[in-house]
């Protein structure tokens, strides 16, 4: 479903995430080492999420907190 919306969008799923995070009002702090990823970060600004977007990534969140194990936390 992001990969979708990624695709139409032509950014990154990473990208589509952090654009639906600004779209939604939180605060997101993205890191990385890598100098090509953090432009990918910053270029999340020449595009906008439908409606119809948002409310299909809204529909991924399955109630469980990421840990510094993301193997403990799966959504089932």
């Amino acid at each position: 479903m992001n990969r979708d919306i990624a695709k139409k969008q032509g950014k990154t799923p990473a990208q589509v995430i952090l654009r639906w995070n600004i779209q939604s009002n939180i605060i997101t702090i993205p890191k990385s080492m890598t100098p090509s990823r953090i432009v990918e970060n910053f270029n999340v600004f020449d595009c906008s999420l439908t409606e119809e977007e948002r409310k299909r990534i809204n529909t991924l969140d399955c109630h469980k907190r990421v840990g510094t194990n993301p193997d403990k936390y799966d959504c089932v």
